[in-house]
């Protein structure tokens, strides 16, 4: 017998050294002498079958059998094992409190060097636990060996113990290689500290990890990186003791590149997405390139430069050739500090000269994306030869280039350049079809605003050229006159105020508002202009001309209103008469001061036809001053109308001022920003005296 060590430490001692399957089995040991005397009872033989060791001990080992059970198989078994051949078999002994138990048994003999003989050593334990172990461990066997998951089993050391052929064909290496090394050994093209890091974490906490990423490059696929989803459970003892830990490896290379893209596709459609409401909504040139830019930092590049036509630029229609060079004024960069390539780029409203035998100006004609995937030497070369500059960004990290051109309605406006640096990829085949989107919303944008311009500019030049250029006040009248066109071309265009002389000293004063916009409404405001001019110098009473306007619009393929006011006034009398057709009220500023709206029906709009105009007459004291105004003077967002006219008469209210300084400081203090609408004010002194002739 063993007297160094204690029988149950060296089975505790066994079974965690196997790996604690052993000792999941609650097993007994009991010894006999040569005659079959039991001499040793240990503590689980007294958990198994109950009986205490005073109750056991010298007794004969068959007298625990169940006594229905053949006794001289229990007997066999003991003599063989004495005889010095190990054996194992099943029998059904009798449990303490009355009840049979099925056992099986391993028996084996122990050499007693002091008398010559044999006593046995037994080890026994409920069979059907036992049968439950096996089959759990046969379970667990074709698990391991027929699992498509890589499974490997590690010591508290992190040593591969076992690994299964899943394992063995995700690595590229043997199960002999693995055994004894740990994972940073094995595999160093992997992220091996982290995984190992969270297998000590395992350890020590008992908690198991889930769905850990390892990612790199194994034997089995050296070329390629790879990700694996790793989980980690840990083995204990029956003690609880850590003795190791079970890993799981699931290859999702091709669920993480699909996810990749799937991540990539949402990114781009939600960049396009953004596009669409953040470039061009100025309709302003330089703001619409630098949108472009600030949009694909850092979604799409690292650096980006928006490079707009000289001519465009200056307001002059682009050509259509290329042969000879082009000129690009820069007008979009991105980021705009902080960044070294951004720096050695070419500053905003810098204009800059490009050979025809210019990578730029062979991009520009050839109409499509210029991609230099991966950015060296060899690449710079052929720009080399124009500019310093690419050699200057390839030293800055500068590793990937995409040239992709301006183009909207057939026509090439300018250039989109996208810079990668750092740890991002190459630009790629989505990378242009990106950039080639986000490069056409731009470029219908940036032509939007060139339309724009060209169309605001026409809309105001057609408009100030049909209103009067030179207004000679009549005797007794004393004129100012303002108009400010709207800064939206769509919002130029209807406004116009007169004055016409009229027989026996009288003087009309006018003003109107076409309702409509742009060139179409400036062009029906120069019809009623001409109109009033003729029919005015008629002598045409009030009621009657306006019905005239209305058959004037009338005559027009698509129906328009305008609004209009008409004022007659005799300036040795000081009498006026009011005629409305839908337009503001006109303002009085009385000599002391006094101000007030007209009061008179307000009519409708010319155009509605049906209507009968009123005419009101009013007597001003000598001095007096009379303002007309269209709507765009008293008009603000969310600001109530009445609120309006209540600044506009507060205003008047001050000190007697010039006619010039007086619509300076209403247009100042109304409008302090650009008009949403145009703007026309005529103000006019009634009763003034005339100035003496000239000497």
């Amino acid at each position: 017998m063993h007297e160094e060590m204690p029988l149950d430490d060296l089975i505790s001692s066994a079974a965690q050294d196997a790996g604690g399957w052993l000792g999941a089995l609650p097993v007994a040991l009991v010894a006999t002498s040569n005659d079959g005397m039991i001499v040793r009872w240990n503590h689980g033989a007294q958990q198994l079958l109950g009986y205490a060791p005073p109750e056991v001990l010298g007794r004969h080992i068959s007298d625990l059998l169940h006594p229905g059970a053949d006794r001289s198989l229990g007997r066999s078994l003991w003599e063989t094992a004495a005889t010095g051949r190990g054996v194992m078999g099943t029998v059904t002994a009798w449990h303490s409190k009355g009840h049979p138990l099925e056992l099986e048994i391993w028996a084996c003999p122990v050499p007693d060097r002091r008398h010559g003989a044999s006593a046995v050593l037994v080890f026994a334990a409920d069979a059907h636990a036992a049968r439950r172990i096996r089959g759990s461990s046969a379970v667990w066997d074709g698990l391991f060996a027929r699992s498509p998951v890589g499974i490997g089993v590690l010591d508290t050391q992190l040593r591969f113990l076992q690994v299964n052929p899943a394992l063995e064909a995700m690595n590229g290496l043997a199960e002999s290689a693995h055994v004894g090394r740990r994972l940073a050994e094995l595999l160093p093209e992997v992220n091996a500290d982290q995984m190992e890091e969270a297998m000590r974490q395992v350890l020590e906490t008992g908690e198991p990890v889930l769905d850990r990423r390892r990612t790199g490059r194994t034997p089995a696929d050296p070329d390629r990186d790879h990700v694996w989803s790793c989980s980690y459970v840990r083995v204990e003892d029956p003690a609880g003791r850590p003795i190791g830990v079970i890993a799981s490896l699931l290859d999702i290379t091709t669920q993480q590149r699909d996810h990749t893209e799937a991540e990539a596709g949402r990114r781009r459609l939600a960049l396009l997405s953004e596009a669409s409401s953040r470039i061009g909504a100025s309709l302003d040139l330089e703001r619409t390139a630098q949108e472009l830019a600030d949009l694909a930092v850092p979604h799409l590049a690292s650096a980006v430069t928006v490079d707009v036509l000289d001519s465009l630029a200056r307001g002059i229609e682009p050509g259509t050739g290329l042969a000879g060079g082009v000129a690009l004024r820069r007008l979009g960069k991105a980021p705009l500090t902080g960044s070294a390539v951004t720096q050695a780029l070419a500053p905003l409203g810098r204009t800059l000269i490009f050979p025809s035998t210019a990578p730029y100006t062979q991009a520009l004609a050839a109409r499509q994306s210029f991609l230099i995937a991966h950015l060296d030497e060899r690449t710079v070369a052929p720009a080399a030869r124009h500019s310093l500059k690419p050699a200057q960004l390839l030293e800055l990290g500068v590793h990937s280039f995409m040239m992709t051109p301006l183009i909207a309605r057939d026509m090439v406006l300018g250039v989109a350049t996208f810079y990668r640096t750092g740890p991002t990829g190459p630009f790629g085949s989505d990378d242009v079809t990106l950039a080639t989107e986000l490069a056409a919303r731009a470029a219908i944008s940036i032509d939007n605003a060139r339309l724009y311009h060209h169309e605001h500019e026409t809309a105001v030049v057609l408009q100030r050229s049909m209103l009067p250029q030179h207004i000679t006040p009549p005797v007794g009248i004393e004129i100012a006159h303002r108009y400010l066109p709207a800064s939206d071309v769509n919002e130029v265009g209807g406004d116009w105020y007169d004055v016409l002389p009229l027989s026996g000293g009288r003087a009309a004063l006018l003003i109107g508002d076409v309702m409509g916009h742009g060139i179409a409404a400036a062009a029906v405001m120069g019809r009623l202009s001409a109109t009033v001019r003729a029919l005015g110098r008629l002598d045409m009473p009030p009621t009657a001309l306006l019905h005239q306007l209305e058959a004037t619009l009338a005559d027009l393929s698509d129906p328009m209103l305008a609004t209009f006011l008409y004022v007659v006034c005799d300036p040795a009398t000081g009498h006026c008469s009011v005629t409305r057709a839908g337009h503001p009220p006109p303002a009085v500023v009385q000599p002391d001061g006094t101000v007030y709206l007209v009061k008179t029906p307000p009519g409708v709009p010319l155009g509605v036809g049906g209507i009968s105009f009123t005419t009101t007459d009013i007597d001003l004291p000598p001095g007096s001053t009379l303002v007309l105004y269209t709507d765009g003077l008293i008009e603000a967002r969310r600001r109530d109308i009445d609120e309006r006219l209540g600044e506009l008469t507060g205003l008047l209210a001050a000190p007697q001022q010039s006619l010039d300084h007086l619509c300076d400081s209403l247009i100042a203090h109304l409008v302090p920003a650009s008009a949403d609408d145009d703007i026309a004010l005529l103000a006019a002194r009634i009763g003034v005296p005339s100035p003496p002739p000239p000497v």
